[in-house]
């Protein structure tokens, strides 16, 4: 049987999907009973362990074309549902609800919108206010932000089911292999390398076209978090069990304890980016020969950022496993690299994914991952709280104050500590990493090289 997940008030007729008749739903949008905005579901869903399956999926040509017209359809809606919001006065701005709500009327209007799926198409609609709400949240912390902009076909490349609208059949393929069923387009063979839970209930699926010309499905998974270990109780919390994360320069991070972890290498990887940009650049806009190499481009970048992403799941695993509390910087990741000076190392350490990838551990591992306030950590003296300026140039820090030294980013680390604690409510431990801070007139900090933690997966191998 199929691991369908449809409740029997929204099963799609297969025949009519056969047929590829468009049919309009009207009682999933006119139902407004007990009505939640479904990007306030989403985002607000926190009952249980949320996780994301990715598969690598292999449609045939019908079926491809059928996924190309849909995130067609798809982009379109978007555009219309912003174009709608722009239209209406300051004061009288629609609502998700709302829109939500003339959906059947623009599908009257306009039959292409009718191709969809209706939840698919209220996903469309949440997709939008929620991207609505992060911008607010960013103007909210101070950012400035633009308005959401009109969507091109190379910028949406992804279309969601939420509830219903799919099938997923693990008994059909040969192993490692399974079939998903999208509504109003067919079935699509996936990789399944890695079967989903029994434990875990669907929320969600999504398809995605990257910019390699490869497609990939993604389940939104929501699992029973009972059997997660617990958190220790904070109050045990102490130096010799928490730690700060400096995000260095010299090295990618700098720990508290004294630890630095290296750069990856990626020159290779960019030369080779940079060699096949120039050959893009040669070629005809528009052209096959254009589109061929535009692909080569992005498999290079695909690389870079899939290299920098195993990267971080290996120290970030590192860190949960090894400690109680992890301290990281709140940093302001787009100013940085608007900022002069050795942006792409920046961009390299990706360092808000970086903390994501944290956050999300931290629930699987039992450890808490806390965000502090990134100003001043590097003027500041974590022995005596005095500031002194230093230029980016100047690696040590010697407080003129007390008479403290020690390397830079060790002394920011050990403010990212301090400032820790004080966010959990916690007192600075009278043992503290500064009354044993490696002097810098020594070598003796304990340096992982990128090529081990590559190499044997852990820091602690």
């Amino acid at each position: 049987m199929p691991r369908g997940l449809t409740p029997k008030r929204f099963t799609t007729n297969l025949s009519a999907d056969k047929a590829n008749t468009p049919r309009l739903d009207l009682g999933d949008e006119a139902d407004t009973q007990g009505y939640k905005p479904l990007s306030e579901h989403i985002s607000n869903q926190r009952t249980a362990m949320e996780r994301s399956h990715r598969y690598y999926a292999y449609p045939t040509g019908e079926v491809a074309e059928g996924l190309e017209r849909h995130l067609n359809v798809h982009r379109q809606l978007y555009n219309h549902v912003r174009w709608d919001y722009e239209q209406a006065p300051e004061d009288g701005k629609p609502s998700e609800y709302d829109q939500n709500n003339k959906l059947p009327e623009w599908k009257r209007k306009w039959p292409l919108f009718s191709e969809g799926h209706s939840k698919a198409a209220q996903a469309t609609v949440a997709r939008f206010h929620r991207n609505l709400s992060n911008l607010r949240k960013k103007k909210e912390k101070g950012y400035n932000v633009g308005r959401l902009k009109r969507q091109s076909p190379t910028d949406y490349r992804s279309v969601t089911y939420n509830q219903s609208g799919f099938d997923l059949d693990e008994k059909r393929g040969r192993d490692r292999f399974a079939y998903v069923r999208f509504s109003k387009i067919g079935w699509v063979k996936i990789r399944y390398h890695r079967p989903i839970p029994d434990r875990a209930s669907i929320k969600e699926v999504t398809f995605k076209k990257e910019t390699t010309g490869e497609w990939f499905v993604s389940f939104g998974l929501e699992t029973d978090d009972t059997g997660l270990p617990e958190k220790p109780d904070v109050n045990s919390l102490d130096a010799s069990n928490s730690i700060g994360v400096d995000l260095g320069i010299l090295n990618y991070i700098h720990t508290s304890d004294g630890k630095t972890v290296e750069w990856l290498n990626l020159e290779d990887e960019y030369d080779r980016l940079r060699r096949e940009q120039r050959k893009l650049s040669r070629k005809g806009k528009g052209s096959n020969n254009y589109e061929k190499q535009r692909k080569k481009v992005a498999t290079v970048k695909r690389h870079i950022r899939r290299k920098v992403l195993d990267y971080q799941h290996k120290i970030t695993t590192w860190l949960v496993r090894e400690y109680d509390a992890v301290f990281v910087e709140d940093l302001n990741v787009a100013g940085m690299l608007q900022g002069d000076g050795n942006a792409r190392n920046k961009q390299d350490a990706a360092w808000r994914q970086f903390i994501t990838l944290l956050e999300y551990k931290s629930d699987l591992y039992g450890c808490h991952v806390k965000q502090v306030d990134a100003r001043g950590t590097t003027k500041e003296c974590a022995s005596c709280g005095v500031e002194t300026a230093k230029p980016v140039w100047v690696r040590e820090h010697s407080c003129p104050s007390c008479g403290f030294e020690t390397d830079r980013d060790a002394n920011a680390a050990m403010n990212v500590l301090q400032r820790g604690f004080s966010e959990l409510g916690l007192g600075w431990p009278e043992s503290t990493p500064v009354e044993t801070v490696t002097a810098t007139d020594t070598a003796d900090f304990q340096r992982v090289s990128a090529s081990h933690v590559v190499e044997t997966g852990s820091l602690g191998a």
